[in-house]
């Protein structure tokens, strides 16, 4: 999923957390001589946790504010007014905002782990398909070709290119560790964003080096998670024994 794609679903669930509130308290007006205080508290709860189960924890959080608000100057006395009256309102007021910050994290967390799931066994998927073409005789050509295209999912990466034979220029590399490091004579930079410019992934087998993926990531986007790094790295040495196992001549 691109990183564009994540920044409009973050507006679009901040935007989400400010106005669901609002309509679901508006939508309660008619009801609100019916209903008791509990069971509109409850029902914005649903409401906050509608929002946090698509957005971030920022969203989640400002959708408790954002109910606990609405409920107040629609739903309790004297209606209009950020004030109450009713001291049993007033406990209802502050459980919604209690129980909605709760609710709100519990559900951001539940979709994150959920996400994290999903990943790993993407992940998991990527070395297998990997594992399973140099197995089947594919030709090394389509090996290098499958992890590029896998590299560029894992990692978010706008592009990706191999590069065989010789290392030319020094560049930022995604080393073993699944550290981004630029080593220089005298001085050694470690990253936690992606630098600027094209970042190497090094493939080497048998203890041959036969060349590099070149990453064209999103500059100054964070790296992705250490375990994509480190299953990206996997991937390189996959491609590395591949290609040692053609026979495939290297630089030396």
């Amino acid at each position: 999923m691109s990183g564009f794609w994540y920044r409009f679903r973050d507006r679009i669930a901040l935007g989400a957390a400010l106005v669901v509130p609002f309509l679901v308290a508006l939508a309660l007006v008619p009801f609100r001589t019916d209903l008791s205080a509990t069971n509109e508290a409850l029902i914005m709860v649903v409401a906050v946790v509608a929002v946090s189960a698509l957005g971030t924890r920022a969203a989640g959080t400002l959708s408790a504010l954002s109910a606990a608000a609405w409920y107040d100057f629609f739903l309790t006395r004297p209606y209009q007014q950020f004030t109450i009256a009713d001291s049993d309102e007033v406990q209802s007021a502050v459980l919604l905002l209690v129980v909605g910050l709760l609710v709100s994290q519990l559900a951001v967390r539940g979709r994150r782990l959920q996400a994290v799931v999903v990943t790993d066994a993407a992940q998991l998927s990527s070395l297998e398909g990997t594992a399973r073409l140099a197995e089947e005789g594919g030709s090394p050509e389509a090996v290098v070709e499958y992890a590029r295209t896998q590299l560029v999912e894992l990692l978010g990466l706008r592009g990706c290119r191999f590069e065989y034979g010789h290392l030319t220029g020094r560049l930022p590399r995604l080393e073993h560790g699944g550290g981004v490091w630029l080593r220089r004579p005298g001085r050694i930079t470690e990253y936690a964003d992606w630098p600027d410019g094209e970042t190497e992934l090094r493939v080497i087998g048998g203890g041959h080096y036969y060349g590099r993926y070149l990453l064209d990531a999103y500059p100054g986007r964070p790296l992705p998670p250490e375990a994509a790094r480190l299953v990206a790295v996997a991937l390189a040495a996959q491609v590395g024994a591949a290609l040692d196992s053609a026979g495939l001549s290297h630089p030396g």
